[in-house]
């Protein structure tokens, strides 16, 4: 049940939503797509639901073109961050109603909804109206109606955005299971890395309307291909600085350098640095270690780690720690950085790699 992107596009009055772009999502698996808000994701899902058309390009599933297929003619599901649910009905017949558009037996209609109603916790909400529920159990109700419709495409618009915290994570588990047995192709987005991570599966990294990269998400995390991506899929943001590399090593702005073998083959010239916030340490664990002076702007302190922000090498730095410090804003502190953990990336913002 791939579903498959041939050069599609969507621009209006001369403003590029998504850019030209060819690919085939992974099918039976959570895809994934990253990206901060206005990246296009709302955009790119209308696409995928047929409730927009695009400029240009197509859209084949299972084989099929359905770019000109209206959307009551597609069997896709799709889930808002913004709960819809019929108002006039209780949470069964909510989740019931796709069924009954199928005129599936009365008995399988009870039978399948009791089991995702069972699944999403929400057994005992069933005689209720959506007016007498939680926006959590709201949105609980609008992703068992998914589930039970049985769709051969599932469209998820940051639906765990709403929620609680420890419902949050709960279902950010129980999700790609749920799914994965149903054997439907799911499309996930998110603004956040961390989310993506959790899901698993393969992941698209989107900015700015154009897609960057699509790997298995681990990988794409720990190898992007651009910084582009890189910083799409950074929470907090990646950290960067402008080098020199020479054939003596690599040059940060000011002054401090390795001595390295690394990237020999690669040209000599000027290059940006990227790493993240918790490769940025405050104790020295690696012999190629690079000590490294910076200014402290401001100490956040969440549960039992610190985020430390920072101006150093003129750049806004982060360090992610684990353990509680107390830096007074503008203390000068040292800070220790291995080249092994860092991305190396030309003018154009490609990623350099060790020949």
């Amino acid at each position: 049940m791939a579903l498959e992107f041939k050069n599609l596009s969507k621009k209006e009055y001369n403003v590029t939503f998504i850019a030209p772009f060819s690919l085939k999502l992974k099918p039976g698996i959570f895809n994934t797509i990253l990206g901060p808000t206005l990246s296009g994701k709302k955009t790119l899902l209308r696409l995928m639901a047929g409730l927009e058309k695009p400029t240009s390009g197509e859209i084949w599933h299972k084989e099929i073109n359905v770019t000109k297929l209206p959307v009551q003619q597609r069997n896709v599901a799709m889930v808002y961050q913004q709960f819809i649910n019929y108002p006039t009905m209780t949470v069964f017949e909510n989740i019931a109603s796709p069924l009954r558009v199928k005129k599936i037996t009365e008995k399988e209609v009870k039978s399948r909804v009791h089991k995702v109603a069972e699944l999403l916790k929400i057994s005992p909400l069933l005689k209720r109206r959506p007016d007498e529920l939680s926006g959590g159990q709201q949105q609980r109700v609008a992703l068992a109606r998914a589930l039970t419709k049985e769709a051969e495409l599932v469209l998820l618009d940051e639906p765990l955005a709403n929620l609680d915290y420890k419902l949050r994570e709960e279902l950010r588990e129980e999700l790609p299971r749920l799914f994965a047995e149903t054997g439907a192709t799911v499309v996930y987005t998110t603004t956040e890395p961390s989310e993506a991570l959790l899901l698993g599966g393969y992941s698209a990294t989107l900015h700015e309307g154009r897609i960057t990269q699509y790997d298995p998400t681990q990988s794409l995390y720990k190898d992007p291909i651009s910084l582009v991506a890189a910083k799409t899929f950074s929470d907090p943001p990646l950290n960067t600085v402008k080098v020199e590399k020479n054939s003596e090593g690599i040059f940060l702005e000011d002054g401090a350098h390795w001595k390295t073998s690394k990237y020999t083959n690669n040209p000599n010239g000027n290059y940006t640095l990227g790493f993240r916030a918790h490769h940025l340490k405050l104790f020295s664990t690696k012999n190629d270690d690079l000590k490294l002076t910076g200014e402290v702007l401001v100490t956040e302190i969440s549960g039992s780690e610190s985020f430390v922000h920072l101006k150093a090498n003129g750049n806004n730095w982060v360090v992610h720690t684990h353990g509680i410090y107390n830096f007074k804003e503008e203390e000068q502190i040292e800070m220790y950085l291995s080249l092994s953990n860092c991305y190396l990336f030309d003018t154009e913002g490609s990623r350099v790699y060790d020949e």
